[in-house]
């Protein structure tokens, strides 16, 4: 009988740890069931697999109503977003220091703001607050975003993202 209960116990640990391995989210992640944040279609077709992800995550934390990594995702993709239209226009080293890294966030959107070769000034705001909570939330151990947090600038996200899109050249 002792045998039966070690073979038997064998067995439950076995299909257990397929149940874990099944039950885990895919490698690449998951999908959001809605487009809440960012339409998917702005990115749709710009052969960016990590630009695509991060809104699919952008969208998913909202939609799980974690909306600490939801802002530290939007911080990620203006960021992306903004070093992608200077490198479609090869001028990447005005946004770098001499070591060759890129400039933080503050510093690069005062760049894509001033910069002569478009006219972007007015999205400077909505970048701007976008750092601002995707930092808090990132940095501060006390803050917590809530979704109004995020609401109040969902029609400036979609009209800043879209601008960043078409003026890196990926749409």
């Amino acid at each position: 009988m002792n045998e039966f209960a070690e073979y038997a116990l064998n067995v439950a640990k076995r299909i257990q740890a397929d149940v874990d391995e099944v039950s885990k989210p895919p490698p690449e992640g998951s999908k959001p069931r809605t487009d809440q944040v960012i339409d998917f279609n702005l990115v749709k077709g710009t052969r960016r697999g990590y630009i695509k992800r991060t809104v699919h995550q952008i969208n998913g934390t909202y939609e799980n109503g974690w909306y600490d990594a939801c802002a530290v995702m939007l911080r990620r993709l203006i960021e992306i977003l903004i070093i992608e239209a200077f490198e479609k226009y090869s001028i990447t080293y005005r946004i770098k220091d001499n070591n060759g890294n890129f400039y933080p966030l503050s510093e690069l959107i005062d760049m894509v703001c001033s910069e002569s070769t478009w006219d972007f000034r007015d999205s400077e705001k909505t970048l701007q607050a976008l750092r601002k909570i995707g930092n808090w939330s990132a940095h501060k151990r006390r803050y917590n975003t809530n979704r109004h947090d995020i609401d109040k600038h969902l029609s400036n996200i979609r009209l800043t993202v879209q601008a960043l899109i078409y003026l890196a050249g990926l749409k």
